[in-house]
């Protein structure tokens, strides 16, 4: 991201200005509050119609007044809905309401406020208020130390990390915590962080990364099955899993995809849960390296990890990489089968090491 340039190199207008390397630095926010920046887009968004979102909308404030009852008797309706993109007004609420923040909102109303009053661990204190300033620092909100954002996000990780003493905090919830933040009030953007965190990526932000670990491996597993040459293409130049996926579960490609598109991969991830991670990062690397033309592109490893670091556009736009993930041929067995498989081989490593220490 820009955040400083050369008045030289600069090509001024009245609203914005471009830097050499194509970046934008602008006076006027875009749709989605972004000052400049990799995820600044002066263009419109092309969606649906009016008509269609006013449709859509009237049948999610339906569905949302009648939660429990399509959840547990029409959940289809309600995947079929998010998979078709959630309208953006209801947005903040139907997530609130995905994740389970707002039961755990409800069934502890003074929560939040104790844990602001609570002094909370120094360390994690002192980790929180040094990446504050580091997230989304291109968007209005988190631009400067006087704007809300910063103050915002500070209290919704000091208060996880109240909430959460065994986990704290670690950096990867800042980019969650702030993306949710864009999108709801500071208490709801704290509850859906604390059912993201302990539920969707339970043990994801633990110390020693083992859970984290285990899916890279369930990962590696997948893809040798939905795409044999690009599982072989990783293994022949040496590329772990931890090496490329980390960052995308970490912090569930808030730091990777296009606004537009993570807007509504979360639509869907919120409703589907993890597994929906692993599915776009396949797709992902099936777009990076799914053929034998892409692949004579990443001659090493450090080719390769850039190839995957900077995926074709075409792969990344919203409805191509939303239409690949829901048809990747991947069931509940496949899952359950590759994570205890993955289970079951970093138990039997974990004893064996075990062993070779007495």
């Amino acid at each position: 991201m820009a955040s400083s340039f050369n008045a030289d190199a600069v090509s001024t207008c009245s609203e914005a200005s471009t830097l050499v390397d194509g970046s934008v630095i602008s006076n006027v926010p875009d749709r989605h509050g972004f000052l400049g920046g990799t995820q600044y887009s002066s263009e419109p968004r092309q969606g649906p119609p009016p008509e269609t979102v006013l449709r859509r909308e009237k049948k999610w404030l339906k569905m949302l007044s009648l939660w429990n009852f399509y959840m547990d008797k029409n959940y289809v309706k309600v995947r079929e809905r998010c998979r078709k993109g959630i309208p953006m007004s209801i947005r903040p609420k139907a997530w609130l309401f995905l994740c389970g923040g707002r039961i755990l909102m409800e069934k502890f109303p003074t929560k939040y406020e104790d844990c602001l009053r609570d002094n909370g661990n120094q360390k994690y204190i002192d980790d929180i208020k040094k990446d504050i300033h580091r997230q989304f620092p291109t968007h209005e909100m988190f631009s400067s130390e006087d704007k809300p954002g910063q103050h915002e996000l500070f209290s919704v990780l000091k208060a996880y990390s109240v909430q959460n003493p065994k986990i704290g905090y670690c950096q990867a919830q800042a980019p969650i915590a702030a993306f949710l933040l864009m999108h709801m009030p500071a208490e709801q953007a704290f509850w859906c962080l604390v059912s993201i965190s302990d539920k969707y990526l339970e043990n994801y932000y633990s110390p020693k990364m083992e859970v984290i670990q285990r899916d890279a491996l369930i990962l590696q597993g997948l893809l040798k099955k939905v795409c044999r040459p690009a599982y072989n293409h990783l293994k022949k130049v040496g590329a772990e899993p931890m090496l490329y996926c980390t960052e995308w579960f970490l912090c569930a490609f808030t730091r990777t995809l296009p606004w537009d598109t993570l807007l509504r991969l979360w639509d869907v991830f919120l409703c589907e849960g993890v597994k929906i991670l692993f599915k776009t990062a396949l797709v992902i690397i099936i777009g990076c390296l799914g053929t034998a033309k892409l692949r004579k592109r990443a001659t090493g490893l450090y080719e390769t990890l850039d190839v995957l670091r900077n995926p074709p556009e075409d792969i990344l736009l919203e409805e191509n990489l939303i239409y690949n993930v829901c048809r990747l041929p991947l069931n509940e067995r496949d899952f359950a089968s590759e994570h205890q498989a993955q289970s079951l081989k970093m138990k039997a490593e974990k004893n064996g090491n075990g062993a070779n220490k007495r």
